[in-house]
């Protein structure tokens, strides 16, 4: 599989720091920052600091250091955000078209602090 990496995308401009953003994290390898839009009182996005466009780019093709930190990254975050407990969290990353992916670097949506809903409708 091939993909191609827009570097003039929103989050490449943001590690840039050609855009702020309102940083919860940051580590050598991943920035975690707040949603501008939230959809649930706790919403933020990790994303890897290298230019992959989705989940599976970075899993193919990201360091065993890169996979590795953003993972632990995401870990601490949820639980900085007091998110691990029962109450929970959902994380959700889209891809291309039929999965609704709206800017083309893989990112990691972290939502909680309310109950969610469905993830889905049945078909």
């Amino acid at each position: 599989m091939s993909w191609t990496y827009d570097p003039q995308n929103i989050f490449a401009r943001i590690l840039r720091g050609e855009i702020p953003n309102k940083t919860v994290a940051e580590t050598e390898h991943t920035l975690v920052f707040h949603d501008i839009a939230p959809h649930a009182p706790v919403h933020v996005l990790a994303i890897p600091k290298g230019p992959y466009v989705n989940l599976d780019h970075f899993a193919a093709e990201a360091s065993d250091a890169e996979i590795i930190d953003f993972h632990r990254t995401v870990a601490r975050v949820i639980a900085e955000l007091g998110l691990s407990g029962p109450e929970g969290y959902r994380a959700i990353t889209n891809a291309g078209t039929s999965g609704m992916q709206e800017v083309p670097h893989y990112h990691l949506h972290i939502l909680g602090g309310r109950v969610l809903g469905r993830l889905v409708e049945k078909a």
